[in-house]
């Protein structure tokens, strides 16, 4: 199901589930898929033009019918596994403006909204902010550079808010306080890896995926703890962008180049879903970046 209007979206308030996401379904696996609601935007406008990662080139044109048959692709798969996709309109001047999940942070109605570190995207914030507005969304304007879902992942009652290259660490005060749940620093050492959802993916609230060398040994050595039966990516899928991936707790959605990960994701007992976005690599992005996901649990469930 698809939602073109932000005011279509079913409206809760904070730590509820939304009516679908209650409504958990069984693949056959003890691993279980909750419905979910995201936020994409077509890459109507998108292009290389300037650089601000390392996988960028603006001397090499991307192909911008087999971006949107790519996203479209990826929205039908989100579809077909049962989920709600909300589109946010794109708008000229802003070919970043696909990488949907570095707009905000939401969880049930309330957000904090991004700001970006490089002046290129600024004006996506904005964005981002009327369409959640517009769909009764609270949103907590930053003071600190954030970029959104790029930098945070919800996992099981707490946040996981990354910094090194792009999100500032003062960013993870004010999570905290719109939120109301621990908020775990992990420090980004690789360029490469420039935003947490580049080197880490939520499985589901126990299990994560990520490739332990683009933290630093701190974060390593907190991350394990934390998640003892995580799902470590080799450095060849991690260079795929195979852990900028999409799980409803069942379905992971990766990058069809990830077979290791793939084959990991499904001796862990959850069903790999591959796709290819590879238009999107030509930007340093990949599955989640177009992904924003509007979470809805409950707070009070999940971290008691």
């Amino acid at each position: 199901m698809t939602v073109n209007d932000a005011t279509e979206l079913t409206r809760l308030p904070p730590g509820r589930p939304v009516p679908g996401s209650a409504n958990a379904f069984s693949t056959g696996s003890s691993r279980v898929a909750t419905t979910r609601d995201y936020v994409m935007c077509r890459p109507e406008h998108f292009a290389v033009h300037y650089s601000i990662n390392v996988w960028m080139d603006p001397s090499r044109p991307v192909n911008v019918d087999r971006a949107l048959t790519q996203w479209d692709d990826l929205r039908a798969t989100y579809e077909r596994l049962g989920h709600r996709v909300h589109l946010l309109d794109p708008r000229p001047g802003l070919p970043d403006m696909v990488f949907a999940a570095n707009g905000a942070f939401v969880v049930g109605d309330r957000a904090l909204g991004a700001r970006f570190r490089e002046l290129v995207r600024a004006d996506e914030a904005p964005a981002h902010r009327s369409w959640l507005e517009a769909a009764g969304v609270a949103v907590t304007e930053p003071v600190a550079v954030n970029e959104g879902e790029g930098d945070f992942a919800w996992a099981g009652g707490r946040i996981l808010a990354g910094a090194g290259f792009r999100s500032d660490p003062a960013a993870h005060a004010e999570l905290a306080a719109v939120f109301g749940v621990p908020v775990v620093p992990l420090e980004l050492v690789d360029p490469r890896f420039y935003h947490l959802d580049t080197a880490l993916a939520v499985l589901d609230s126990t299990t994560i995926a990520y490739f332990p060398p683009a933290f630093s040994p701190a974060s390593q050595e907190l991350l394990a703890g934390l998640f003892p039966e995580a799902i470590v990516a080799t450095e060849a899928d991690a260079l795929v962008l195979g852990l900028n991936a999409v799980s409803d707790g069942r379905h992971v959605v990766l990058a069809a180049q990830a077979h290791d990960l793939a084959d990991a994701v499904a001796r862990a007992g959850f069903e790999p879903v591959p796709v290819d976005v590879s238009e999107l690599l030509r930007s340093g992005g990949g599955v989640k970046c177009a992904t924003l996901e509007l979470h809805a649990p409950s707070i009070a469930e999940e971290h008691p």
